[in-house]
């Protein structure tokens, strides 16, 4: 069974993006937790996405690498985001491109059968597909780059939850600028 980890930038106050979907609180991120999204990314064999963070980053990363002063990490982060296998979760996208695939019907079956599938580490990012995934018991590790910054509402990293989930801390790293990695696995 494929390991599915679930990973963002987050405020202390909980939420990846702030009201309008601002996620300028979060600067540029330092060069160390950059590299360490990277190395994450580099381990990923599949990557799901639901149609707002999907559109945030096919917007970007697709030509990343060719961005006035692009570092040689955002290039090679460029080049394993297009190269990794990708599934979109949407509705209302009629195409994807960038080595991916769309998927319009229910997304909690279709993750269910990825992760049965024999294969390597799999990630999930965007609120609305990783709510319905961490309701079905689907996300085994949680990642969580929090920045001191609080802004009071927004889209939260966690939905309500019909009940509580233990989870083990499995690292914790401080980087550049006060942020804190933490990364939990859920107990089964």
């Amino acid at each position: 069974m494929r390991k599915l980890s679930y990973g963002m930038n987050v405020t202390l106050d909980g939420y990846i993006a702030a009201p309008g979907d601002d996620i300028g609180w979060s600067g540029p991120p330092s060069e160390e937790l950059f590299q360490w999204w990277l190395e994450t990314e580099r381990a990923n064999t599949l990557s799901l996405y639901g149609r707002k963070l999907w559109e945030t980053m096919s917007s970007y990363w697709p030509t990343g690498d060719q961005q006035p002063g692009a570092t040689a990490a955002e290039i090679e982060f460029a080049r394993v985001w297009r190269d990794t296998p990708k599934v979109v979760f949407s509705s209302t996208l009629g195409t994807v491109g960038w080595n991916s695939r769309l998927v319009a019907s229910d997304a909690v079956e279709e993750i269910t059968r990825l992760k049965a599938e024999e294969g390597g580490p799999m990630s999930i990012g965007g609120a609305t597909l990783a709510a319905a995934a961490l309701r079905a018991g689907l996300i085994d590790e949680y990642v969580l780059a929090t920045y001191p910054v609080l802004v009071g509402a927004g889209t939260p990293f966690f939905t309500a939850l019909e009940g509580w989930m233990d989870l083990d801390l499995v690292e914790s790293r401080t980087f550049p600028g006060g942020v804190v990695l933490t990364r939990y696995e859920a107990r089964r």
